[in-house]
């Protein structure tokens, strides 16, 4: 039988208190409780007034021992005789359970626990004097200053991209964003719009590589005109520099601030839903289903499609790559 861990519940001390009126010996509580006898015991023992256990005096007073346990090294910082005295025992080699015991035995007029003298020592004040004990395990290891690596090198804040991309009054700005395919293949889909007139491009990646995804970005925005491309801080965009076109990038965590890709994602995910394994869709599947989405007629465009807008602007250069339908 599996015995629980951790403190025991308010709902688990009420049973104590119900089976010990039934008569219930220690062992068959803990039974009950799948708790371990010594467990049940030192229940009954601390929680115990004149005799009588009282379960929700003995939650609330486990609460305070809880709260306080914490904080008991503490003590041995206030109280430099106490401290000096341990100190002491630590350099002739005693463990904490020995120089708390001998403190117990001689009736030290200053008292530490085993307990608190092992938090003393995991604290930032009680680290030099673990070189006295035999065991390492309490001596933190020094922190390695690591030399600050930008993830995406000239990196350029969203902030300072030209108002026609903002506004979405001029042609010719895109976002960019990855829509990952199943969980373990590393495939997925690289998605790029272009902000006025809506034009959506998708093609598959095979892995979430930065190398990869700059080679076909740059096939991807070869077939377009394209003044500026707006990204998130993912690891893919690290090369972004390869690609002779402006980037921005969206502050961490703001999602919304390429919202139009976003969008775009969203109609993606109709045809190709979440867990889907690109590796199992064809090229021309993609094609295929990006060409619906661009030929559907929008209402912000007056009810004409992103493709019709976008080559009246002169954003798309090769012909044949987003007009097949």
């Amino acid at each position: 039988m599996r015995k629980g861990k951790g403190d025991l519940t308010r709902a688990e001390r009420l049973e104590i208190g119900i089976l010990l009126q039934r008569g219930y010996s220690l062992r068959s509580i803990a039974r009950v409780l799948r708790r371990g006898k010594s467990t049940v015991s030192y229940e009954v023992k601390v929680g115990s007034a004149k005799g009588m256990y009282d379960p929700l005096k003995a939650h609330a007073k486990a609460r305070v021992r809880k709260h306080y346990r914490r904080f008991q090294w503490t003590k041995i910082e206030e109280y430099p005789a106490l401290k000096k005295h341990i100190v002491a025992g630590l350099k002739k080699h005693w463990n904490p359970d020995e120089i708390a015991g001998e403190m117990k035995r001689n009736t030290h007029p200053l008292y530490a626990s085993k307990t608190a003298i092992y938090q003393w020592l995991r604290s930032a004040r009680g680290q030099p004097y673990c070189a006295y004990l035999y065991s390492k395990r309490y001596r933190k290891k020094p922190r390695r200053e690591r030399a600050k690596k930008d993830v995406i090198p000239h990196r350029v804040d969203i902030s300072e991209r030209p108002c026609g991309a903002t506004n979405r009054t001029r042609f010719k700005h895109f976002e960019r964003d990855t829509m990952v395919g199943k969980k373990g293949t590393g495939g997925g889909l690289a998605v790029g719009y272009e902000r006025k007139a809506r034009l959506v491009l998708a093609l598959k990646v095979n892995s979430m590589r930065p190398r990869e995804h700059a080679l076909v970005d740059r096939i991807m925005f070869g077939a377009v005109e394209a003044l500026s491309i707006t990204r998130d801080n993912g690891l893919e965009n690290r090369y972004h520099e390869q690609l002779a076109i402006s980037s921005f990038f969206c502050r961490p965590y703001a999602s919304w601030q390429k919202g139009g890709v976003e969008n775009a994602n969203k109609m993606l995910r109709r045809y190709f839903p979440k867990g889907t394994d690109f590796s199992k869709v064809s090229s021309e599947e993609i094609a295929h289903v990006v060409s619906i989405i661009n030929h559907k007629p929008r209402k912000s465009l007056g009810y004409r499609s992103a493709l019709a807008v976008a080559q009246e602007a002169g954003i798309i250069k090769k012909s044949g790559v987003l007009t097949e339908g």
